[in-house]
């Protein structure tokens, strides 16, 4: 089953119209541009790709996984930026490298094509052994690596949670296929153990949104713990009838920091929250299915001007998908699915 609908929110031409929108910006290679004639990242490539697939749209994620699997170094990394003439900026991201394994493992849990799976695998394996090496003695992973090969200096408090992630979907498909990856869970459980106890491993990104709630998302914290942290500092990045600021100082609001924070929340058991920001976030929405990258307030000028992402639209999707339990891989950005009780109306701005 796919996501057709979100009752009494998105129609089913509405949400059709969105994966559509993301469609168009992929090139013949399979790249996803974050916007027609831009660039992308792997990381948000992943996650378009994450959201055709649970909207029926199917040979367009694989032929984003089959671009990755195409340009990927022989070190397992990919660039940090590409655009339709190649590569943009050489840096290596080990957060955005790592998080093939978050999407390949989603496209099996919606499709069951184990044959993708078992393709893919080398590409998995790959960008984890480049990840863990820039792993640190006291467990968090470095943000990146130059294309010399040179460390970068620092971790990423949001960059790191993502890797747990993607290393928890990583041995999930090691599991599937009867391999063994015991180095795998211990660097995952070394890098949980720096979110949750080391902030001082990690460069001071506290004003971010994403420091925020990722390591709720990427389920380093959980019940209690995550709901605390949310709750924490909810009036710092939230307000109230649009949704998640990007940066704590800024009145900028932005519709994919807003739906990762929706499924941050379901993560916490904080269903209502959750609904309530997915709500808001459709006031960024422009009538032709994209999202507008973000809104500031109480201008309400978007920003950049006229730039509606493809990773924006792919996070509202991936959001709707989780709160209404729609595919078997609902619960993936999650651990758990509610259903979507009946929302209340809102005006889009």
């Amino acid at each position: 089953m796919y996501l057709r609908e979100v009752h009494g929110l998105l129609s089913g031409a509405e949400v059709a119209a969105t994966a559509e929108g993301i469609a168009a910006c992929q090139l013949e290679s399979g790249l996803i541009l974050w916007s027609p004639g831009g660039h992308a990242d792997p990381w948000n490539h992943v996650e378009c790709a994450m959201a055709l697939d649970v909207t029926g749209n199917r040979r367009a994620a694989e032929r984003a996984y089959e671009f990755l699997a195409a340009a990927q170094r022989p070190d397992g990394a990919w660039h940090r930026y590409y655009t339709a003439d190649g590569v943009e900026d050489p840096r290596l991201d080990a957060n955005c490298t790592a998080y093939v394994a978050f999407g390949a493992w989603h496209h099996y849990l919606v499709t069951g094509d184990r044959g993708f799976l078992e393709a893919m695998w080398p590409v998995v394996e790959g960008a984890v052994r480049f990840a863990l090496g820039l792993q640190q003695p006291g467990g968090e992973i470095l943000w990146a690596r130059h294309d010399d090969g040179t460390p970068w200096p620092f971790a990423l408090l949001s960059s790191s949670a993502s890797i747990h992630q993607s290393l928890r979907a990583a041995t999930a498909i090691a599991a599937e296929l009867g391999l063994e990856c015991p180095a795998w869970e211990r660097a995952a459980d070394r890098l949980a153990a720096a979110i949750r106890n080391n902030p001082d491993a990690f460069a001071p990104k506290d004003r971010f949104a994403m420091d925020w709630y990722y390591p709720v998302l990427a389920g380093v914290l959980e019940g209690s713990e995550a709901r605390r942290r949310l709750a924490g500092r909810w009036d710092d990045f939230v307000i109230d009838g649009w949704g998640v600021r990007c940066v704590a100082d800024r009145d900028w609001v932005t519709p994919a920091e807003t739906a990762e924070c929706t499924m941050a929340c379901l993560a916490a058991g904080l269903s209502d929250e959750a609904q309530r920001l997915f709500e808001w976030s459709q006031r960024q929405r422009d009538s032709d299915g994209a999202y507008w990258t973000g809104t500031v307030l109480p201008q309400q000028h978007r920003f950049p001007p006229g730039e509606k992402a493809t990773y924006s639209a792919a996070a509202q999707l991936l959001a709707a998908d989780a709160l209404t339990a729609t595919t078997p891989a609902s619960h993936h950005l999650t651990r758990q699915a509610p259903a979507l009780a009946p929302p209340t109306p809102i005006q889009r701005a």
